[in-house]
């Protein structure tokens, strides 16, 4: 083998082990990944039972009902839309009616949607990125003038 046939097998090599490495990343990428709906994409989108997703919108006027122990059950609206979601553990300081979050989980056998963790904005300002663009393209959220 000459030095140049060498060189290339080693070349060839070095690309075809960074095309593995890079398969096997997005791979492992893809099975993570949990997708963003607001209540309204829902009617339209295909989840199944079990499957991991992100729901945002507002949390539901005089929906919050406390339940045993940490137990919290709520709607998530988009104002056109809801839908009802229970979360055990302890919920952000900032949750309340009103309030924009985002919450992952997945839904139940019920249709209920069974949230392991939730996130709530955090000052005044602050509408999750995801949540805001959602409200905005529905026209149910506007920036205010001082951001």
């Amino acid at each position: 083998m000459t030095r140049k046939q060498k060189r290339l097998s080693v070349i060839v090599a070095g690309l075809a082990f960074l095309a593995a490495a890079t398969g096997l990343t997005f791979y492992a990428l893809g099975q993570k990944a949990s997708y963003f709906y607001m209540p309204g994409d829902l009617a339209t989108a295909t989840v199944q039972p079990g499957q991991r997703i992100r729901l945002g919108g507002l949390v539901e006027k005089g929906t919050i009902v406390r339940g045993q122990g940490a137990t919290v059950a709520f709607s998530v609206t988009d104002k056109q839309k809801s839908v009802k979601v229970t979360y055990t553990g302890i919920l952000p300081d900032l949750f309340r009616e009103e309030q924009g979050i985002i919450t992952e989980g997945s839904f139940g056998a019920d249709g209920i949607f069974v949230a392991d963790s939730v996130l709530a904005k955090h000052d005044e300002r602050y509408m999750p990125k995801e949540v805001a663009d959602g409200l905005k393209a529905k026209g149910v959220w506007q920036e205010s003038k001082s951001e």
